[in-house]
């Protein structure tokens, strides 16, 4: 089993910066891809960004890409997502998944283990 937990959340006015952060416990986490993903109110979850395990190979959606940067820390266990140029639209719960398999991927279904969400607002 691997255990998820994120931090960083919180309240930011429109234009500013978070890092959100996963740190994981139990198996080896360098083993693992991981990605972030985020569910606004009244939406479906939808895939934030990826990065696999040997943090060398990213991938982002389209509406995050060149403001949002994923990166890891194997020797910590943590995940990270910096966050800059917040928009409204950014507002959402964030939550990091782990993947076995170690490749990126923006399908929910590759990743195994899932930690309970961040909650991101971002005010205008």
């Amino acid at each position: 089993q691997v255990q998820l937990v994120e931090s960083g959340g919180g309240l930011v006015q429109f234009g500013g910066s978070l890092r959100l952060s996963c740190r994981a416990s139990g198996r080896t986490f360098s083993n693992y891809a991981m990605g972030w993903f985020r569910q606004a109110p009244g939406k479906e979850r939808e895939f934030v960004a990826a990065i696999n395990r040997g943090g060398y190979i990213t991938s982002y959606a389209a509406s995050v890409k060149g403001r949002f940067t994923i990166s890891r820390d194997n020797a910590k266990n943590t995940v990270y997502l910096q966050m800059n140029s917040l928009e409204s639209e950014d507002t959402a719960v964030y939550t990091c998944a782990g993947a076995s398999s170690g490749v990126v991927s923006r399908e929910e279904r590759s990743y195994d283990y899932w930690g309970q969400g961040t909650q991101v607002t971002v005010s205008s």
